[in-house]
């Protein structure tokens, strides 16, 4: 009974303090839904912005797609969150696959010379002299191709690939199946977890793209959604001749929920495959 009654204090503890971790993650984001959807008549009534409020508008909404700056913005994230995505997992892979077999020659050196670049980096004054140089500033590549490679990423697809069973690649190659057909038609199908996974780190890396695009990028035709939303919560003032019918708060928040939408819809589709290929790319043995 001593047991009993201390198991079930402990419980209520635990369970209290997920309900109170649970209400701090959900409440800035009810706020931020609830903002944008809230008429300027119901904040004139109550004196600011409510939780849930009584009646919803979808003016804030209206008057952001209306802006030539919003679509193009998305469009622009949209952009290089597929193709940067596409270009990082083609060079990821084909510097994945071939550390992780044991018959590469030079295998521990090439590791060791990726995992360098992890601890140490050139800084940000020579990286921006090769984007100048090569030719992508001011230009959508700027926010691709420095960023066509995570380190950490190749580890974890790299472990992945090495806790396949080695029968599998032994066979194929038997029966003469080369490199690139034992990747495309064995490994990878069998790497859907850690692919799903790494995917989803590449996605929402470029669809939160700010530094690249504030030190690449000056033409504001081209910079992501992230610099558009960032400079709406900098200088509300542009939207100061609606603010009579659409707050500008609620514009903000508007934005903000536009520009996370998109990742958030997404993400419940692939968790599974994110839990598990974080968990199998992650220990070997």
């Amino acid at each position: 009974m001593v047991n009993g009654r201390e198991d079930r204090i402990v419980n209520a503890f635990v369970y209290a303090a997920l309900v109170l971790v649970a209400v701090a993650a959900v409440f800035p984001l009810l706020f931020v839904i609830s903002a944008s959807l809230t008429p300027y008549s119901e904040i004139l009534r109550n004196g600011g912005y409510v939780i849930i409020p009584q009646g919803f508008t979808l003016e804030a909404y209206s008057q952001l797609l209306s802006d030539p700056a919003i679509p193009r913005a998305l469009l622009v994230t949209l952009f290089i969150t597929v193709v940067g995505t596409a270009v990082n997992m083609v060079l990821t892979t084909f510097l994945a696959y071939p550390l992780s077999r044991k018959e590469l020659p030079g295998r521990k050196f090439f590791t060791l010379a990726v995992l360098f670049t992890m601890l140490f980096n050139a800084g940000l004054i020579p990286t921006y002299l090769i984007v100048q140089q090569t030719g992508l500033l001011d230009t959508v590549w700027a926010m691709i191709i420095p960023s066509a490679v995570a380190v950490f990423n190749v580890l974890v697809m790299k472990a992945f690939f090495e806790r396949l069973p080695e029968e599998l690649i032994d066979a194929a190659r038997i029966d003469g199946a080369g490199e690139f057909r034992t990747l495309f038609q064995i490994v990878l199908p069998l790497s859907i977890p850690v692919m799903m996974t790494i995917g989803l780190f590449y996605a929402v890396g470029h669809w939160n793209e700010f530094m690249a695009a504030i030190l690449y990028v000056r033409d504001q035709a081209l910079q992501p959604m992230q610099v558009v939303v960032r400079r709406m919560l900098d200088q509300s003032q542009s939207f100061e001749n609606v603010d009579v019918v659409v707050p500008t708060v609620t514009l903000q928040m508007a934005a903000i929920v536009i520009a996370a939408a998109p990742m958030v819809a997404v993400y419940p589709f692939i968790q599974k495959y994110f839990q598990n290929g974080v968990m199998l790319g992650s220990v070997k043995g």
